[in-house]
């Protein structure tokens, strides 16, 4: 079992990188907002509940996942590098495939704010998260997240056997992807 986990902070290609990673291995993609806009018509994600149930159907697919006999799962994520429950959480999931002998990588994306702020705007983005369209309101929040947490790492900060960190704001998608499957032998 493969977990390969797809971070940095919003609009960098998190999803998009995931979709062609999907197409040239047989990994699934499970982004961060299936969840997040399953449970946005009830709760919103910024409530108590709306957290708890985005927390704990993600839990409950990671659980599954790990025990079945998919290839593999990716998943994307916005890792605030700057706090420890992030870190905690990050450590939580890996452990879920890790203790069934799964194989975890990491894979941080990074691109120039011009960049995300064209992204952001994005159809395939647009078409995937509805919660994503209010475009005032999503680039607000990229730009008030970005200045609150540090969403990349620090040279040497992740040391993880299995880590690849990609600057992507010239390259396509497609491209991207090809990067991991080739880095991780996928």
């Amino acid at each position: 079992m493969k977990f390969i986990i797809i971070f940095g902070p919003q609009a960098v290609g998190k999803m998009t990188v995931g979709h062609e990673l999907e197409k040239i291995t047989d990994l699934k993609l499970f982004h961060n907002h299936m969840t997040i806009e399953l449970v946005t018509p009830f709760f919103s994600y910024g409530t108590e509940a709306g957290k708890r149930l985005v927390n704990l159907f993600r839990q409950e697919i990671f659980e599954e996942v790990s025990k079945s006999n998919l290839d593999g799962l990716i998943f994307t994520y916005v890792w605030a590098l700057d706090m420890k429950a992030d870190w905690d959480y990050v450590d939580k999931i890996c452990n879920i495939f890790e203790s069934k002998g799964g194989v975890v990588y990491f894979v941080e994306l990074e691109a120039n704010l011009e960049e995300r702020l064209e992204r952001n705007k994005s159809p395939h983005r647009l078409n995937h998260k509805p919660t994503k369209r209010n475009i005032e309101r999503s680039e607000q929040d990229l730009r008030s997240t970005m200045e609150k947490y540090r969403l990349n790492s620090n040279k040497g900060e992740i040391n993880k056997e299995n880590y690849i960190k990609i600057n992507n704001t010239e390259m396509s998608p497609e491209v991207v992807a090809e990067i991991i499957k080739e880095a991780f032998q996928l």
